[in-house]
């Protein structure tokens, strides 16, 4: 990189951006965000081609085409704070882009098994990364379309699958109220409360995605592979790990054919509605 735009806007003089590595050209319309920086590797595997690969700290970013169509898979790493730059940074570098959160989560509730998928509806926003850009009441909402064609995905790969609210943390241990460690949590009673309140689980990144998106006018949507179930106190064997993931990948993956399935059906409205476009 040369020399930086300024202290607000740090990118050189060809957009690349200061954390994420990409620049203009090098973003796809479609975008599979993942926390884990190896599971990137794990979504490009399912391309058909690679035309771009970035790896700056702990991002990691792959550009090629999967099932005719260019995608962009970025590894962000862990929590609220590497996806609010991820965000910032891709929209830095085009506008019409779908995002869509591949990831694992803890169950909240007792008949979401271990393996299955939640596809997140909306999130409550129990970090505070999203509070740099609006107040404590805005809501954090996936947009329909990406629900019902994550919904779809699950369908069409036949993958056990649940729909609902996740509620979004700022921390593993204290903020999801893990007991039995050196450093006890401030409100163990949270996992309990957010299962009667019928959230159906527990992540790291969701609200602040689903919040910048809804600001910045884009689509943004999340599927997410059960490895804990929290009321029955049980998390995921190595064994079943990875399948678990590519389940999620899968369903990821197929969520983005029925989007582009519906843009294509929508004939160039805002939205697809299928009662009035289908046959």
């Amino acid at each position: 990189m040369g020399s930086y735009e300024s202290a607000e806007r740090v990118q050189d003089e060809a957009g690349r951006q200061y954390h994420i590595g990409l620049a203009p050209g090098e973003v796809a319309p479609w975008v599979v965000l993942v926390g884990d920086p190896g599971r990137a590797e794990a979504v490009a595997a399912h391309f058909d081609d690679r035309r771009i690969e970035r790896r700056n700290r702990e991002y990691a970013a792959i550009t090629g085409t999967c099932r005719g169509r260019e995608v962009t898979v970025l590894g962000t790493g862990i929590g609220c704070d590497n996806t609010e730059i991820a965000v910032v940074e891709l929209l830095a570098c085009r506008r019409d882009l779908t995002l869509l959160r591949v990831g694992s989560c803890g169950a909240l509730q007792e008949d979401i098994a271990i393996g299955d998928v939640v596809v997140s509806t909306g999130a409550v926003r129990l970090e505070s990364t999203s509070l740099g850009f609006v107040d404590e009441g805005y809501p954090a909402v996936a947009h329909h379309e990406v629900v019902l064609a994550a919904i779809s995905g699950a369908e069409a790969e036949g993958i056990p699958y649940h729909a609902g609210l996740t509620a979004c943390a700022s921390g593993f241990y204290g903020w999801q109220g893990r007991r039995g460690q050196i450093i006890e949590p401030r409100d163990p009673d949270l996992p309990e409360r957010l299962g009667r309140w019928r959230v159906a689980n527990f992540e790291m990144e969701t609200s602040t995605l689903f919040t910048l998106a809804t600001l910045a006018g884009i689509r943004a949507g999340a599927v997410c592979a059960v490895f804990a179930n929290r009321p029955a106190n049980r998390f995921i064997d190595a064994g079943s790990k990875s399948e678990a993931e590519v389940a999620a990948i899968r369903c990821g993956l197929a969520a983005i054919d029925a989007l582009a399935y519906m843009d294509a059906k929508a004939g160039g409205k805002p939205f697809h509605i299928p009662y009035a476009s289908e046959p």
